[in-house]
């Protein structure tokens, strides 16, 4: 039986090919599909197993960071008792050097004070300015760290310091080496009759020679012309003394020049100037003005005559007052 021509012919027919279209184009979108699925879930089960990786990274991560931590946290414990043993040290050795400064300073006013009654020795016992100016120089050097606490006191020091600069100096000491010098030679000046030539004496060279009463005439006339000296002065006649006279002399030259070293170290100006005028009278009438050693002696005490002895000293009360004051303000709470 043959087929009919529609059945021969139906993949003539448009219908047909627009069916087998759609089935093509339905079978690639199949096919195509299933690929974008297959690279979906194949993407997919590559992200989640990047992800897993991830996860696992991260716990691993956090476990470290929460070991981290732990051990942060105990150092960190450790070192707030190591702070705190340090704040304690701290609180203690602040504590010592706060009483070290304040045994330091007391120590320092104590010497600072010391220096300045050595200077008031000085002026008081021998007026010696430079001295009591080394002397309150060192008290002010040793307050130089300690500036900012006792400013009050190195103001007085430099007050009483630009005083003593400004005084004028007399040289105690070498005035009293120079009197020592006088005193030391009085013995050994000679008195005014001592430059006499003794008067000559007989040749006795032929006393054997001659009879006996002659010699014993000559021997008597010796003695008896040794008992008298005939001198000629064209000045005044120096004053005739005994070997003890002398003595008594020289004792008491010594005695006015001593009391003029007295008063020169109390400063006593009219004794000292009465003694030295009295003494140096006594050098011109007694002794003998021709000798060097007289001289000298006669010299040296017209120098020191001429020499002002009766000059102001600074008392340094201000800076005694202001250690006091810096003392009283340590004692107080």
């Amino acid at each position: 039986m043959l087929p009919s021509p529609t059945r021969r012919f139906f993949w003539r027919g448009p219908w047909f090919w627009i069916v087998l279209a759609l089935l093509s184009l339905s079978a690639w979108q199949w096919l195509e599909t299933r690929a974008a699925l297959l690279g979906a879930r194949q993407e997919m089960a590559q992200r989640l197993v990047e992800g897993e990786r991830l996860m696992q990274e991260s716990r691993a991560l956090a476990d470290k960071a929460m070991r981290d931590a732990a051990e942060l946290q105990r150092k960190y414990g450790a070192l707030e008792a190591r702070l705190s043993e340090f704040q304690d040290q701290a609180n203690a050795l602040q504590s010592l050097y706060q009483e070290a400064a304040v045994s330091r300073d007391d120590a320092v006013l104590a010497e600072v004070e010391q220096n300045v009654n050595i200077a008031v020795q000085h002026l008081q016992l021998s007026g010696n300015i430079p001295a009591a100016i080394f002397a309150l120089q060192a008290a002010d050097q040793r307050l130089v760290r300690l500036e900012p606490r006792f400013l009050a006191l190195r103001r007085a020091l430099a007050r009483d310091l630009e005083r003593l600069r400004g005084t004028a100096f007399v040289d105690v000491t070498g005035m009293n080496l120079r009197l020592e010098n006088v005193i030391s030679g009085i013995d050994h000046l000679p008195l005014a009759l001592d430059n006499v030539s003794a008067p000559p004496t007989p040749d006795v060279g032929e006393v054997e020679e001659t009879a006996w009463w002659r010699a014993f005439a000559r021997e008597a006339w010796k003695e008896i012309r040794g008992l008298v000296r005939v001198q000629r002065f064209d000045q005044q006649s120096p004053e005739l003394l005994s070997p003890d006279q002398g003595r008594i002399l020289r004792e008491n030259l010594k005695l006015r020049l001593l009391n003029a070293r007295l008063a020169l170290l109390s400063r006593d100006q009219w004794t000292f100037r009465s003694e030295l005028a009295a003494a140096e009278k006594w050098l011109e009438r007694y002794f003998n003005a021709d000798a060097k050693a007289t001289q000298s002696a006669q010299l040296h005490l017209r120098q020191l005559l001429a020499t002002e002895i009766a000059v102001a000293l600074p008392t340094l009360h201000e800076s005694l007052a202001a250690i006091q004051n810096a003392k009283a303000s340590r004692e107080q709470p």
